[in-house]
Formats: C-alpha cells, sequence, structure tokens
C-alpha cells in the first residue's frame, strides 16, 4: 500500500476539499484505537502529503482519467474533468440560475481587486449607481458586508466571499489575473464630505444601517453560473 492510495482514498471519500495538513492529521491518526491493525502510516508529515498530492494529480494526467486532482481555496478535491461538463450536467437537471449580467460582473470585478471597498467608491469607478447589482452580488453569496470605513458617515465596506474563491476555482485573491498590476492601478474614487457636511447629511439607505446589520447573514449561497 502505498501513502497516494491512501490519501486518494480520503479524497474520493470526503464531502469537501481536505487541505494537505488535515490529510496529515486524518492518516496519523488511523488506527490509534486498534492495536491489531497497526498504522504504517503514522509518522506521515504534511511534506510527505503535498508529495503525494502531487504524485496523484500527475498520475490522473498522464492516464487521461476522467477526473482531476484541484486546488481550491479551503484544500484539494477530486472533481470530474471539465471537458466532460456536457455529460456530467445530466445528473443536474434542476434549473441554472441566471447568469450574472455584465454590470454585475464589472461591479464584482471592482470589489474583487479593490476590496474592501465602499459602495460609493465602486460607483465612481463605474459611473452609475449599483444598488441593485450590488444586492444581486450579496444574494448570490459573491459579496458580503465586511466592516465600516474609518471615513466621515462610515460607509460599509463590502469584499467578496469564500464563494466567490471557490467558484471562481481561485486559491486565493493573488490568482486573480493580472492582480498586482491593477492593484496598483489608480482609480477614480468618491469624495469624502467634511465631518460637518456628513453630520448634517448622514448617508442614505444601506450606508447608514445599524451595527447590527453588519452581522446579517446574506442569503443563500447559489451558483452564479
Amino acid at each position: 500500500m502505498q501513502l497516494s492510495q491512501v490519501v486518494e482514498a480520503l479524497l474520493i471519500s470526503a464531502q469537501r476539499p481536505l487541505p494537505a495538513c488535515e490529510l496529515a492529521s486524518m492518516i496519523k491518526a488511523a488506527g490509534a484505537e486498534d492495536e491489531l491493525t497497526p498504522n504504517e502510516f503514522a509518522k506521515t508529515n504534511e511534506a510527505q502529503v503535498a508529495a503525494a498530492l502531487e504524485q496523484l494529480k500527475i498520475e490522473y494526467i498522464e492516464q487521461q482519467r476522467a477526473f482531476q486532482l484541484v486546488e481550491k481555496a479551503d484544500g484539494w478535491q477530486v472533481a470530474s474533468d471539465p471537458q466532460f461538463a456536457q455529460w456530467v450536467r445530466q445528473l443536474f437537471p434542476a434549473q441554472k440560475p441566471a447568469r450574472l449580467s455584465p454590470p454585475a460582473l464589472e461591479t464584482l470585478a471592482v470589489i474583487a481587486y479593490r476590496q474592501p471597498i465602499t459602495r460609493a467608491d465602486v460607483e465612481a469607478v463605474r459611473g452609475v449607481a449599483i444598488e441593485s447589482v450590488l444586492q444581486t452580488l450579496m444574494e448570490r453569496g459573491l459579496v458580503k458586508i465586511a466592516g465600516r470605513a474609518e471615513i466621515p458617515g462610515r460607509p460599509l465596506l463590502y469584499e467578496t466571499t469564500q464563494f466567490f474563491l471557490e467558484h471562481f476555482g481561485l486559491r486565493n485573491l493573488d490568482e486573480l489575473p493580472n492582480a498586482e498590476e491593477l492593484k496598483r492601478r489608480e482609480l477614480p474614487k468618491a469624495s469624502t464630505p467634511a465631518p460637518e457636511a456628513a453630520a448634517a447629511n448622514p448617508l442614505p439607505n444601506e450606508e447608514t444601517d445599524s451595527p447590527n446589520d453588519l452581522n446579517r447573514p446574506a442569503e443563500h449561497a447559489q451558483s452564479a453560473t
């Protein structure tokens, strides 16, 4: 028996992605209470698991299997190869949610690259109001409230969610295309009112929600595809 086989069995049986550190812990803990079944991998470490994962990944590619080993934001997972999507999709005949509109995708891109960011700053970049679009992104579970900006009026800040990473197949935000270049580029920003003006004209609607609203969960996450 090889370590890669044990790792493969765990990944196939798991209902969620598993990081290398968790895989190592599971492998070392196996058989701890059963003295009749010694654990030959009791001294396995994370580096060895990482090597086994890489071995499996290469084997699946070389053998042209219908599945592949994918590293997601929260760990590794065995998944069907995208080239078989049209057939695999037949297992899920339920109506698919509507695709995101171009305005929603543009708004999501601005938030993804410049998070945390206020609604006013996103609107300054896009040149249009985004209240309804922002609500759609939150309902899809792609964007969430991240706190309040330390500027007059303390407007809400928005950022992308863990589901955003999973949906777009990213391990982290650094994997966004041209991330460093676009993060450095200067973009329009909303003008910041003076403290006196902010006190006299409080921000409307969601920008003045009570602090309790920061803990209000988004609607059930749905696929944006």
